[in-house]
């Protein structure tokens, strides 16, 4: 596996021509993805494979990666394990997109078709990422603060009703 991949590809030259690429594209690189990491050390593997099935100008393909985001309880890093595959419709207009098989996702390419290969890969990533990413264990519990099953119920308190006073009028009569 290379840890270099080219920058810019041509998807419809690499389709073509069947091609394939296999590397590795550091954390660092994906600026839009930066925000939502805790910090930005490691890797997305990629295995990508063009070609053609009919008309159809495709990607398919496989990334993985191990990334740091914010735990929405605690504010502490949450290892996500990135484990996806990436199965896009090269297309050269939005109608183009329309009439895709709806089990892939369109990469929309312009005239010249050269694209950069970490934005193919860095919107594959944030489609994928948790919208409230958290830890499988009750992380609350551990850094001393009472997770919800230590909050006291309130099926279980008593509480006055604010309308018994009208309900003690209606049967009296008074109203």
């Amino acid at each position: 596996m290379l840890d270099r991949l080219p920058e810019y590809i041509d998807p419809l030259h690499l389709a073509e021509k069947r091609g394939a690429l296999e590397g590795r594209i550091p954390l660092s690189k994906f600026q839009r993805l930066a925000d939502s990491l805790c910090n930005n050390e490691g890797y997305v593997e990629v295995s990508l494979f063009f070609g053609r099935e009919g008309k159809l100008a495709k990607i398919d393909g496989h990334i993985k990666s191990i990334i740091e985001l914010q735990c929405q309880n605690c504010l502490n890093a949450v290892e996500w394990v990135v484990d996806n595959r990436v199965k896009l419709g090269i297309v050269t207009s939005i109608d183009g997109a329309n009439r895709l098989p709806e089990d892939y996702d369109p990469l929309l390419v312009e005239a010249d078709g050269k694209v950069l290969l970490k934005d193919i890969i860095e919107d594959e990533l944030i489609l994928i990422l948790p919208t409230f990413p958290k830890h499988q264990h009750d992380c609350l519990a551990e850094i001393g603060i009472p997770g919800k099953t230590d909050l006291p119920s309130d099926s279980h308190s008593e509480r006055e009703n604010p309308f018994a006073i009208l309900a003690k009028l209606k049967n009296t009569g008074d109203l």
